[in-house]
C-alpha cells in the first residue's frame, strides 16, 4: 500500500503538489473546471492540517518559444484561486531565484503555483525525459511530495516520477487515491457479469487492454472505429469505414479465440462523407455499408442489443466512444450506451476516457455512475497492468 496524505505529519511541512489542471482554454477562459474540482479536497486537507502549498501542473505540449504564449497557467491559477476562494500567487517561472524566494518564504496556509512544468521541454526535453536534475530541484523546495495527478502519472516525468523518487516525504493525493482503488477493483474485486465497453478509432491503440479484457471480463463490446477492423475480418463489407489492415489478422484471432465474448455492432450509421448528416442505417440482416459511404455509429439495433447486455452486468468499464460524437447525427450510440450503464443501477461502473466523460456530462449523468476517471489514457495503462511510473515512485506504507 502507497502513504497517502493522511499518513504524513503536515503541520509546518512545505508540500510541492502535482496535480493534473491540464484543463481546455477558451478566449482567455477555462471552460471546464472538473479538473480543478476534483483536486480541491486533497488541497483543502493539506492546507486545514497546518502545511503550504507549492502547486505545479502541465498544460498542454511545449514544443516551441511560440507555444508558451497561450500554454501558460497563469489564467488556470487565477480560475483555481477563485474556485477555492482563496489567494494564490503565480510565479510565472518553473525555476530560478523568483521560484526559490517565494518557496522559501512561504508560511502555513499560502498558495504559490508556479509556470507550466512542460515550459521545461524546451530545456532538452528536461520534463518529459525525466532530468534527474530538475526533479531534484523540485523536490528540494519543500518537505513532502503529493502526486494527485492520476492522469499524468502514467508517464516517467520529472514532474511526478523523477520528484517522486528524490523527495524526502511522498505520497498519495486523496483524488489518486481514489483512481487506483476504484481501478484495481475492476482488475481484481469485480462481481459477475462483467461487462467491458471499449470504442475509439484504432485497434492498435487499444491491443493490450482488449486482451486484457478478453481474459476477465464475461462480454467485450467493441465499438468506434476500431469495430470495423473487426467486421472487415468477418468479411462484411465496411465502404470507406476507418480500418487496419495489418490488424485483420489479429482480428480474426481475437474473433476466433473469443468468440462467446466478443460483442460486435448489429447495425451502422453510415454516410457518404466524413460531415454531421443524416445517416443511412445497415441492420443486422445485411451490414455491409456501400461503396463511397463510411460508417460513423453505431445504429439503434446495437444500442438495443447492447442495451440488453449492459442491463445484466455486476460490473461494466467503459472506455472510448462508440462513434463521431463531434457529430449531432452520430453521437446516440455514445449515448445510448451512457443511458445504459446509468439505468443499471445495481451495477459497479467505472468510465474513462475524455469523449465518454463528455457524453455523460452533457446528459447530466456524472451522478449515476460509480466512478469516472479523469485519466483516458492513465486508467488504460493501469487496467493493461503497465508500469506506472507517477504512482510506483511514491513511498510505501511502513
Amino acid at each position: 500500500m502507497k502513504k497517502t496524505i493522511k499518513d504524513i505529519e503536515l503541520k509546518n511541512k512545505k508540500v510541492i503538489l502535482r496535480v493534473d489542471f491540464n484543463v481546455p482554454i477558451a478566449n482567455n477562459c477555462v471552460v471546464d473546471t472538473k479538473r480543478i474540482d476534483a483536486a480541491i479536497p486533497t488541497i483543502k486537507y493539506i492546507l486545514e492540517n497546518g502545511a503550504s502549498l507549492i502547486i505545479i501542473s502541465h498544460l498542454g505540449r511545449i514544443k516551441t518559444e511560440e507555444d508558451k504564449k497561450s500554454k501558460s497557467l497563469a489564467i488556470v491559477a487565477k480560475k483555481f484561486s477563485e474556485i477555492l476562494d482563496k489567494e494564490v500567487k503565480f510565479i510565472p517561472f518553473t525555476r530560478g531565484k523568483e521560484v526559490e524566494k517565494a518557496a522559501s518564504s512561504l508560511k502555513p496556509g499560502e498558495i504559490i503555483f508556479l509556470e507550466n512544468t512542460r515550459f521545461e521541454d524546451l530545456n532538452n526535453k528536461a520534463e518529459s525525459q525525466n532530468d534527474p536534475e530538475l526533479a531534484k530541484y523540485w523536490a528540494n523546495l519543500a518537505d513532502v511530495f503529493v502526486n494527485d495527478a492520476f492522469g499524468a502519472s502514467h508517464r516517467a516525468h520529472a514532474s511526478t516520477a523523477g520528484i517522486a523518487k528524490y523527495a524526502k516525504e511522498s505520497a498519495l493525493g486523496f483524488l489518486m487515491d481514489d483512481e487506483v482503488k476504484h481501478l484495481q477493483k475492476i482488475l481484481s474485486g469485480f462481481e459477475r457479469p462483467f461487462v467491458a465497453i471499449i470504442g475509439g478509432a484504432k485497434v492498435s491503440d487499444k491491443i493490450k487492454v482488449l486482451e486484457k479484457l478478453f481474459n476477465i471480463a464475461d462480454k467485450v463490446l467493441i465499438v468506434g472505429g476500431m469495430a470495423y477492423t473487426f467486421q472487415k475480418a468477418l468479411g462484411n463489407k465496411i465502404g470507406e469505414s476507418i480500418y487496419e489492415e495489418d490488424k485483420i489478422e489479429m482480428a480474426k484471432q481475437y474473433l476466433k479465440e473469443f468468440k462467446n465474448k466478443i460483442v460486435l455492432p448489429i447495425d451502422n450509421a453510415y454516410v457518404d462523407e466524413f460531415a454531421d448528416k443524416t445517416p443511412l442505417f445497415t441492420n443486422k440482416n445485411n451490414l455491409n455499408i456501400p461503396d463511397g459511404y463510411m460508417g460513423l455509429d453505431i445504429g439503434p439495433q446495437s444500442i438495443e442489443l447492447f442495451n440488453q447486455i449492459i442491463a445484466n452486468a455486476k460490473t461494466i468499464f467503459w472506455n472510448g466512444p462508440a462513434g463521431v460524437t463531434e457529430f449531432k447525427n452520430f453521437e446516440n450510440g455514445t449515448k445510448g450506451i451512457a443511458i445504459a450503464i446509468a439505468n443499471n443501477k445495481e451495477a459497479y461502473s467505472v468510465v474513462g476516457g475524455g469523449d465518454s466523460v463528455t457524453a455523460i456530462n452533457k446528459l447530466g449523468y456524472q451522478d449515476k455512475f460509480s466512478f469516472i476517471s479523469t485519466g483516458g489514457g492513465a486508467s488504460i495503462e493501469f487496467i493493461q497492468g503497465n508500469k506506472m511510473p507517477g504512482f510506483d515512485e511514491i513511498q510505501d506504507q511502513e
